[in-house]
């Protein structure tokens, strides 16, 4: 046993007072000529020992008993706001009880620690970023202006040059605020989607043929596979479903091959209908694959900023999709294109 278990801590009490008791008993008997016998002094002593080591032994250990019951009344009370919970029969399983808490209680605050340090790990990341993507254009600008004032504004081959230049910077400004603002509205709660229903496929033809010129100067086929070239009517908000057909239409334009395609397919399974659009373009890297989602994530970055985007695409249209509480999700073979599959709730 340790040095702290209440039967040593009392035999040591017991010890020195026993024989503190036994010394004054003898005093006392030669003080007053007692005629006792040798043998009644042992026992007397021994009387005078046990008594006082089961009194100092059981003060002990009810003491203790009743301080580590207290101890796991309050450690209860820290992880679960109440104390109605079943009680230990014994010191040694309140301790149990106790340890197994506060091991519970630490590996609960190590894992709050961990995610607030990847939080701002992933803010400082964000406002990089953010900051890089906001510098290129503003200092285009900069650039195309200081131009002009330079003596620029007197050439007419370039000063019209360098104001649509300047013109496409800050077009390219107003769609990362415009991406971050709906990000930022999404994330926190802000979006209110406004339910209808509407025809998919009716949609997706739009965005199609909105899509067209874009799609003819890199001499790439748009069109919806026949045989699901039906109607397929969902309830959700069209304008952002809109959104989503867009930027997953614009992206298989933007990053696909030369004389190649772009085939949106629908699927009616049960209560859902599944949205698929496949280009065969230049396709993401297995590894690159469960990050597309992530704002300001690109695969190419040289070639993502060329295009335009501004990396908060993909992660607006994952968080449109889940708002409608379904799923969006993205399979992809380099030099062969890449597919990406959502569901949106049938109407009924």
């Amino acid at each position: 046993m340790k040095n702290s278990d209440p039967k040593i801590i009392a035999l040591k009490l017991a010890l020195p007072t026993a024989v503190s008791a036994l010394f004054l008993l003898i005093l006392l008997v030669y003080l007053f000529n007692g005629y006792l016998h040798a043998g009644i002094y042992l026992l007397l002593a021994a009387g005078i020992f046990s008594f006082a080591w089961l009194t100092i032994y059981y003060g002990f250990v009810r003491e203790s008993h009743r301080k580590i019951r207290l101890i796991h009344k309050h450690v209860l009370q820290l992880q679960k706001g109440h104390d109605d919970a079943a009680v230990p029969p014994n010191e040694k399983d309140y301790a149990d009880e106790i340890n197994r808490i506060l091991e519970e209680n630490a590996k609960e605050q190590k894992e709050e620690i961990d995610h607030l340090m990847q939080m701002e790990l992933y803010r400082k990341e964000f406002l990089g970023n953010v900051s890089h993507e906001l510098k290129t254009p503003i200092f285009n600008v900069q650039g195309y202006i200081h131009t002009l004032i330079d003596g620029g504004i007197e050439d007419y081959d370039i000063n019209l040059l360098y104001l649509n230049k300047a013109a496409r910077s800050i077009d390219r400004l107003i769609s990362i605020v415009e991406d971050l603002e709906s990000i930022s509205k999404i994330e926190s709660g802000q979006l209110i989607l406004e339910l209808r229903t509407f025809d998919i496929t009716e949609l997706a033809r739009e965005v199609l043929e909105s899509s067209e010129l874009m799609a003819r100067e890199k001499k790439i086929h748009l069109y919806i596979k026949e045989t699901t070239n039906k109607p397929n009517y969902v309830y959700a908000d069209k304008e952002r479903i809109r959104q989503v057909l867009v930027n997953l239409i614009v992206n298989s334009i933007k990053y696909g091959r030369e004389n190649g395609f772009t085939e949106v397919r629908f699927y009616d399974y049960d209560d859902q209908v599944t949205i698929e659009i496949e280009d065969n373009g230049t396709g993401i890297e297995k590894q690159n694959l469960p990050r597309i989602f992530e704002r300001f994530f690109r695969v190419d970055k040289s070639r993502s900023r060329i295009q335009g985007g501004t990396g908060l695409g993909l992660a607006i249209v994952k968080h449109i999709i889940e708002a409608h509480f379904q799923k969006i999700g993205a399979v992809s073979e380099p030099g062969h294109g890449t597919t990406f599959t959502f569901t949106l709730k049938k109407s009924k």
